[in-house]
């Protein structure tokens, strides 16, 4: 084999007029001018060249209508043919045919530029659609319904058992002529009864209150993180941890340390002054 790359130019001039692209068309006679030559020196063939021994002997061993050998020396791997030389290749291989139109050619690439064609080899992971496993979701029915109707019985169990275990005894008739001393509001709103003690009405019992839902309110809109972790909401957690303490401390305060008059009493000295 010599510098530049031998190939079968009968082959190359068929598939040129077959329709073939010039790339092609060199690759597969440069393919069966390898096989011949190998098949001639007595080299063993790979796999692959094996199936197409045959053929390819064939075609560089049948000479050509117009004569010539049948393996010549052609132009380097990096050059190209012209639209005209290739189109020159294509007449002059349909008149080694006959020249008649008995042989049906297609000759769309004759007289026209290069056409490439690009192939990507694309993974199957990058084709497939992923689908999330069944284990990863449930279904609303029976999953959820299922777990909430337990969850009810369960409930109801527990509010039946406290029912009849512990007693909570009606009170006498409200007398309009006697005042409860101390009179207290139920536990959720002894945080507000608390507040009383510090500020005029009018701020504990409605402008403190207001604030409080206007704020809750605008906090979706001025608080727009997505993120759920705590790390990343620092500032919202340490808020709602501020507003939770401070509800909780003044309830407690008002349901087990005000006594009669609304005073201050200590519970483990002066007793309980609380009812449910």
């Amino acid at each position: 084999m010599s510098e530049e790359v031998e190939m079968d130019q009968a082959l190359y001039e068929q598939l040129l007029a077959e329709g073939k692209s010039e790339r092609i068309a060199r690759a597969k006679a440069k393919a069966a001018a390898v096989r011949a030559f190998k098949a001639a020196a007595g080299e063993a063939l790979g796999p692959r060249e094996a199936g197409s021994e045959a053929p390819a002997a064939a075609a560089v061993a049948a000479p050509a209508a117009g004569g010539g050998g049948t393996a010549v020396m052609a132009r380097s791997a990096g050059g190209a043919l012209t639209p005209e030389e290739r189109q020159a290749r294509v007449a002059a291989a349909l008149a080694a045919k006959g020249g008649n139109g008995a042989v049906k050619t297609e000759t769309r690439m004759a007289g026209q530029e290069h056409t490439h064609r690009l192939l990507a080899m694309v993974p199957p992971t990058g084709i497939q659609q992923i689908r999330g496993k069944q284990e990863d979701k449930v279904y609303t029915f029976p999953h959820l319904v299922t777990a909430e109707f337990v969850a009810l019985l369960a409930m109801t169990v527990v509010l039946l058992v406290w029912s009849a275990l512990i007693p909570a005894p009606l009170l006498d008739l409200a007398n309009a002529n006697i005042t409860p001393n101390p009179s207290k509001a139920p536990w959720y709103f002894m945080g507000l009864q608390e507040l009383l003690r510090y500020f005029h009405p009018m701020i504990a019992g409605v402008t403190i209150p207001t604030i409080g839902i206007v704020v809750g309110m605008m906090i979706p809109y001025i608080d727009k993180n997505p993120s759920v972790r705590p790390e990343n909401r620092k500032t919202a957690y340490a808020l709602f941890t501020i507003a939770l303490i401070f509800n909780a401390v003044l309830v407690i305060v008002g349901s087990f340390m005000r006594g009669p008059g609304f005073n201050w009493v200590w519970p483990w000295v002066d007793g309980m002054w609380f009812g449910l």
